[in-house]
């Protein structure tokens, strides 16, 4: 693919091929957030999303729920041979989240957030994913979607190796990663997953599109989740509601990724929303206000609000909600 001193993709590279291609330190992640600056296409006048409140804090934590829901990431675009070749840069590492006033948790996640980026891509693009272990343990990752078998990400990656995943995006529709190193449950639940979704060819219509990825956190290790949450902190959203415009559709991309849980159900407050699961179809196939996901499933949900005003979403097992995986969005006229 151009490149003469890469190893063989899938296998763990040495110390001096990570420098010559940068990996080595923030570059990653700083180049991550300058191609999507300059790689996200710009809505159009159809489609009106509103400002980031002001007054949406972080916690203290180096991640914004608020601006992590319309965050995507379009990698650094190259051509090679006729291609496009979309190039995403990935550390995995370690950091406290402060989970609420009195709750701190260690994670082991991707580009120091939790979940980690939403990549992007369109079918057909060629995916290469430039990975580097930082974390302390043996970590890989784990693309759902179709690829050959050593680009499958089951083998580890040792703490301070690195390596290249390399595939074809297909099919389109709504995937996600994750690490896959034994045990899967534990490292998934410290934090190390993240959605991927690929656009269809032609796209689809315009529309306000956001991410939810529901998620639980086993605070005291003793294989029950103690608390939930979507986009990584618990009552975020019901605390700040997300603002949405009347009559606006929305696009919302929903990952179930709360491990200990056989199945959670996604309940939307005074409306209905059209399904198209796990977003590979362009046509819905039902319309629900509540829908049941096993782990690891998800889906495309859109709906449009008539009336100004707070509606909440939320899991319907009461006990998820309360303990955090709750929220509301602000319909504004």
């Amino acid at each position: 693919m151009g490149h003469h001193f890469v190893p063989e993709k899938g296998k763990p590279w040495s110390r001096r091929q990570v420098l010559q291609l940068g990996l080595a330190g923030g570059i990653g992640i700083a180049g991550a957030g300058i191609a999507l600056q300059t790689l996200m296409p710009k809505r159009t006048s159809q489609v009106r999303v509103p400002p980031i409140p002001s007054d949406t804090p972080n916690f203290g934590n180096s991640i914004n729920p608020m601006a992590m829901l319309r965050d995507f990431d379009y990698g650094i675009v190259k051509r090679e041979n006729g291609r496009t070749i979309r190039e995403f840069r990935m550390v995995a590492s370690t950091s406290t989240l402060q989970l609420n006033s009195a709750v701190t948790f260690n994670t082991w996640n991707v580009n120091g957030r939790v979940p980690g980026p939403t990549l992007r891509a369109r079918e057909g693009d060629r995916v290469r994913v430039l990975f580097h272990n930082k974390g302390g343990h043996s970590h890989s990752l784990h693309f759902h979607g179709v690829h050959p078998s050593e680009m499958d990400g089951v083998k580890p990656i040792a703490n301070g190796s690195a390596t290249i995943y390399e595939f074809d995006a297909e099919p389109y529709g709504v995937h996600l990663y994750h690490c896959h190193v034994e045990p899967v449950t534990r490292h998934i639940g410290k934090g190390l997953y993240g959605m991927f979704i690929i656009d269809p060819p032609g796209g689809r219509p315009p529309a306000d599109e956001m991410v939810l990825i529901m998620a639980g956190y086993d605070i005291n290790d003793d294989n029950r989740n103690e608390l939930y949450a979507f986009n990584g902190l618990p009552h975020y959203y019901m605390h700040h509601p997300i603002p949405i415009y009347k009559d606006q559709l929305i696009r919302l991309y929903v990952l179930n990724m709360i491990e200990l849980e056989a199945a959670v159900t996604f309940h939307l407050h005074a409306n209905f929303f059209d399904v198209f699961r796990t977003g590979m179809t362009l046509t819905p196939s039902e319309k629900a206000d509540v829908i049941t996901m096993g782990v690891a499933e998800r889906h495309i949900l859109e709906f449009a609000f008539r009336y100004p005003g707070k509606y909440m979403f939320h899991p319907h097992q009461d006990a998820l909600a309360q303990a955090g995986c709750m929220g509301q969005f602000e319909v504004i006229s």
